[in-house]
């Protein structure tokens, strides 16, 4: 029994983790509600009219002299107690009161302003008056007893019982300064905890009608491979792309010098030599990816090679400042030789291998036995071949190029690709039979970086090269 219950403690416990997690991610959401609803209380309190408030008590009394039976007697001043309270609200008694006063209201409104109850436990009936004025509202709740009175003792006359009820008044009518509505603190306190409980509802509703990927939990629902690593959100990628613009302790320099480290331990018997880096869906940061990880392998001294596949929207060579014309396509159509068009990126020792002119039709070409024969030659040749491919879902290209590689590595932007993407891409990968070795989640927002457990352990990198790096390069001789 002592088991299960630890079970269930420690199952609460990760659902509460789980819901302070939602909140810290969705904070945004809470305050934005709870500012709302403030905002509609002080639209509400501060164009409201205030009002004051007048009390008087009445006690109702019985000739006990005239009663035959004391308990018909208790039992009577009771029952009438309760419905003469209802009588203060009747129309009847506020024309007479509004005729006295000449007071320029209606008589409905003016039963709104009026209320009385029976004090608890007593035959005592207070009566509450509320007007715009302090003042006037004593003097109304005076005439208003003065007339309820008299108009309770016209209606014992009527019923002719033994035990006739009578009013008397014990308190005269009070005079309070301090308006009693608007309340304005109780109003703020009521909405904030509306919009506080109204900004968790929404927040835990958007939270489970997320799709997108936002925790390693969410990859670990759709496939057993790692997240070899997290890439935090970076403003300067545009002035700064790559590692060797970068300071060596810079935070995207770390993540990809774990990504090179967590790439040693996918295989121990098999370490690759050839990776696929691809996404599912343009726009998740993959050409960047595979750029600076293939940077961050060549700093180490092993020789790399960058193949920009992307036939349809090239952006290794530019990334990198070297020639994006010349490349790939010239190559399979004989106009160079290969170890004319492979550049060296002098900065990091990368060599690069463009994607040369656009061809009209990109994946007959990556389906031919020529470039399968290419890429297999330049896989012997290197340490390390990283293929950057187009995505997944829209065109089949990185399918066809996942069989001729090692594994394939799938980048996933931070809360923007969604489950469903991610899940299809996987598909379409078992489907030509390649293996993923992990995914990289990219873009994380500096908050949500703790959301992502590393599977291996960081190495102890070298300094980085000094930032002002030069992007330039030459052609390999």
């Amino acid at each position: 029994m002592s088991v299960a219950h630890g079970t269930d403690s420690k199952g609460w416990v990760l659902d509460f983790k789980q819901f302070l997690v939602v909140l810290r991610r969705r904070w945004l959401t809470v305050v934005l509600l709870i500012v709302i609803a403030l905002g509609v209380a002080a639209g509400i309190t501060f164009t409201r009219t205030p009002m004051y408030e007048s009390k008087a008590q009445v006690l109702l009394t019985v000739d006990v002299s005239k009663a035959s039976d004391s308990y018909a007697t208790y039992f009577t001043v009771t029952q009438r107690a309760t419905t003469y309270a209802k009588v203060a609200k009747s129309t009847e008694l506020a024309e007479e009161v509004i005729d006295d006063l000449n007071l320029t209201i209606t008589p409905e409104k003016f039963a709104d302003r009026v209320s009385a109850e029976v004090v608890e436990a007593t035959s005592l009936i207070e009566i509450k008056i509320k007007d715009e004025n302090a003042r006037d509202a004593q003097k109304i709740a005076s005439a208003f007893t003065a007339q309820y009175t008299d108009y309770v003792k016209n209606l014992e006359q009527l019923t002719g019982t033994e035990a006739a009820v009578q009013l008397k008044q014990t308190d005269q009518a009070t005079y309070n300064p301090d308006k009693v509505s608007p309340t304005t603190l109780l109003n703020f306190i009521v909405a904030g905890l509306i919009g506080l409980l109204l900004g968790i509802g929404l927040a835990v509703a958007r939270e489970l009608l997320d799709r997108t990927i936002r925790t390693a939990d969410h990859v670990a629902e759709l496939t057993e491979s790692p997240v070899l690593a997290s890439i935090g959100f970076d403003g300067d990628i545009r002035s700064a792309p790559l590692l060797t613009d970068l300071g060596g302790f810079a935070a995207r320099t770390e993540a990809f010098r774990l990504l090179r480290t967590n790439l040693q331990f996918i295989d121990l018997d098999h370490q690759p030599r050839c990776l696929v880096i691809s996404s599912a869906v343009p726009g998740e940061g993959k050409t960047m990816t595979s750029t600076n990880l293939a940077v961050a392998l060549a700093q180490t001294g092993r020789n790399t090679l960058i193949i920009d596949a992307d036939l349809r929207r090239p952006r290794v060579a530019t990334t990198l400042g070297l020639d994006p014309a010349i490349g790939l396509t010239t190559a399979l159509v004989g106009k160079t030789e290969i170890h004319d068009a492979i550049q060296v990126h002098e900065a990091s020792g990368l060599h690069v291998l463009a994607s040369g002119a656009k061809p009209p039709n990109p994946t007959e070409i990556l389906q031919s036995k020529i470039t399968h024969d290419l890429i297999r030659r330049l896989r012997s040749s290197y340490d390390m071949v990283i293929i950057d491919a187009p995505p997944l879902l829209p065109v089949a290209d990185a399918s066809v190029l996942a069989k001729l590689a090692d594994g394939v590595i799938v980048v996933v932007r931070h809360a923007k690709t969604t489950k469903d993407q991610v899940n299809e891409a996987i598909n379409r990968l078992n489907q030509v039979g390649a293996r993923l070795y992990g995914v990289v989640v990219n873009m994380v927002a500096k908050r949500a970086v703790g959301s992502y457990y590393y599977y291996y352990y960081e190495e102890t990198a070298p300094s980085g090269r000094g930032k002002g790096g030069s992007s330039g390069g030459r052609r390999r001789a």
